[in-house]
């Protein structure tokens, strides 16, 4: 039987590398389909966890885990050999960016080379990880050839970008269109047929080059977009003038405006990160990539900014940020979420601490935080006297929140995400970026 018969009967063993946040729901829609899956990842710690029906990924619970593996369709290890098992094989593994803000695609390489030990004649492999226009058919494919196999005859392989959204509750894997680019059109039918198993609507595009490049500029455009409306935010502050209002009344036209919201800075393992893929890319071809090096430029200062309106709500009580008390609320890069990667929370602590104050946190999705070698840990919320700090800063807007209360019993707030609206009972208390 060949491998569009067994996926259309639901007879072929599906495997993903790589458990996190795009692996782990990939793994339970294909189950959800009727599939065997077989999960694959290098650390113990989550595979012993998924084992015992623990998820440790934010918009999972136990009990999805549990009847997952209640079908005896769903098994995880970390033993790279059960690839020769399977019959298709989704990397999803992660690519940040080294210190210097280069690609870090090491963890693809590491995961093409066990597929490849494993490799057989009739296998699917698709490419999941973002990463920059060309990795699939530079890096990938010639690894997987190395043993003499020939894809698009002996073995397929294809680029489909995941496009998950943590914490979104309107938009999921399955209602998320699903781009696929193939190294063959043969390669293209397969990924299509086998992922339009389990996602509702396929988008097809000319290559894998094409496929990884729609995900970059998903990303670049809203950076770029989000360090416009960050700069609108510097300027309409020195004019005095409300950006929140500005943006809301823009956004009732009804054509030629998409509304995008000014913050502490960006965060998360998307929008910080992509962008640089494009631009190392672009600059080997000696093309300087201005918008994005400009958008980064804004982006990364707004932690500096929110650390100014700090300074600038204590000088108002006539008090000094050196020794200050400063309790910051949420150090999730979003709402909702329990992930500090690149979250500019991290920052804004790091700046507030070399300039003397006292820092404090809560955020009940994030209980524990390093960074720069100095550990925090999370407040409890029924535990907080709001007056004993001497600004509170929301950085992340949880929903849990209650702001009114909040601001009513603080000293001074720093609103960096216009959580608090139009109170003006409170308008003295409330400064915003």
């Amino acid at each position: 039987m060949d491998l569009t018969q067994k996926i259309k009967e639901k007879k072929a063993t599906v495997s993903v590398v790589g458990l996190g946040y795009v692996g782990l729901p990939l793994c339970l829609e294909f189950v959800q389909a009727g599939f065997h899956v077989v999960g694959f990842d290098v650390n113990k710690n989550k595979v012993k966890s998924l084992q015992k029906g623990e998820s440790y990924v934010t918009d999972i619970t136990n009990q999805q885990i549990s009847e997952a593996l209640a079908t005896e369709r769903f098994r995880v290890t970390h033993d790279f050999s059960i690839l020769k098992e399977v019959d298709t094989v989704s990397i999803c593994v992660p690519t940040p960016l080294r210190k210097t803000k280069e690609p870090d695609i090491s963890f693809i390489i590491s995961a093409t080379e066990n597929v490849a030990k494993y490799l057989k004649k009739g296998q699917l492999i698709v490419l999941e990880s973002t990463t920059y226009p060309g990795t699939t058919e530079e890096i990938v494919l010639p690894e997987l050839e190395k043993r003499g196999l020939k894809v698009g005859k002996d073995f397929f392989l294809a680029f489909s970008p995941e496009r998950i959204d943590p914490g979104n509750q309107m938009f999921s894997l399955k209602n998320t269109p699903k781009i696929i680019g193939g190294t063959t059109s043969n390669c293209t039918e397969m990924a299509t047929s086998l992922y339009g198993s389990i996602v509702e609507r396929i988008i097809p595009v000319s290559s894998t080059q094409a496929a990884e490049m729609v995900k970059l500029l998903e990303n670049t455009f809203r950076a770029v977009n989000i360090g416009l409306v960050n700069e609108i935010a510097i300027m309409a502050d020195r004019l005095n003038l409300n950006v929140w209002e500005i943006i809301d009344a823009a956004a009732t036209k009804p054509f030629g405006f998409l509304p995008f919201y000014p913050g502490p800075g960006l965060g998360g393992h998307c929008i910080p990160v992509d962008p640089h893929y494009l631009s190392w890319k672009l600059k080997a071809l000696n093309y300087t990539p201005r918008f994005i090096e400009l958008a980064q430029e804004i982006n990364s200062k707004m932690p500096g900014v929110v650390v100014d309106k700090v300074v600038f709500a204590l000088n108002k009580f006539k008090k000094s940020i050196n020794g200050s008390k400063i309790l910051i609320l949420g150090v999730a890069y979003k709402k909702n979420v329990g992930d500090v990667r690149e979250s500019p929370a991290l920052d804004i602590i790091e700046l507030l601490r070399q300039k003397g104050a006292e820092l404090y946190y809560e955020d009940q999705y994030c209980l524990h935080i390093e960074h720069d070698g100095h550990h925090y840990s999370s407040l409890s919320l029924n535990q907080i006297h709001w007056d004993h700090y001497d600004c509170v800063v929301i950085v992340t807007n949880h929903s849990y929140y209650n702001f009114e209360k909040i601001v009513a019993s603080s000293q001074v707030v720093v609103d960096c995400r216009n959580a608090l609206g139009v109170l003006k009972k409170y308008k003295e208390k409330i400064i915003k970026i």
